[in-house]
């Protein structure tokens, strides 16, 4: 089963019908609840998740969302580590270099994301747009 780290951009796809993504992160969130893949996130990318769905559709509709997400979504630990990794990095991201030292460091074996160009310097993961999801699960 794959294990995968779901970027920010995904979920905000998905939970707010987004196009013309959609119906991509539709497919990556069904086959997460259908048990063919995990899917985690960091908690910086709940808390972004919260910050946008709070400005755009109101306070509950971002508590009852993340609420949602976390029955099928586990939460990947970041440490202190992580942090001293990604600030001797060279990265000009600080939060996507942390997802991705995070994402390497805990056995994941993709990172799906709109923007791969965030994730060029990732090593040792594949880092996958959302509508090559259902190729890669063959593979």
């Amino acid at each position: 089963m794959k294990r995968v780290l779901l970027d920010t951009n995904v979920i905000l796809d998905f939970l707010l019908k987004r196009e013309p993504n959609y119906g991509c992160a539709q497919t990556i969130i069904k086959e997460i609840v259908y048990g063919n893949t995990q899917g985690y996130i960091t908690a910086s990318i709940a808390t972004d998740i919260f910050y946008v769905l709070r400005k755009t559709n109101g306070k509950l509709f971002a508590l009852n969302s993340l609420a949602d997400l976390l029955i099928i979504l586990d939460v990947l630990t970041v440490y202190r580590d992580d942090v001293y990794s990604v600030l001797n990095s060279g990265w000009d991201d600080f939060e996507d270099a942390l997802q991705a030292y995070v994402a390497v460091r805990s056995g994941m074996d993709a990172i799906i994301t709109g923007n791969i160009k965030d994730y060029q310097k990732t090593q040792n993961i594949d880092i996958v747009f959302p509508h090559d999801f259902i190729h890669y699960l063959k593979e």
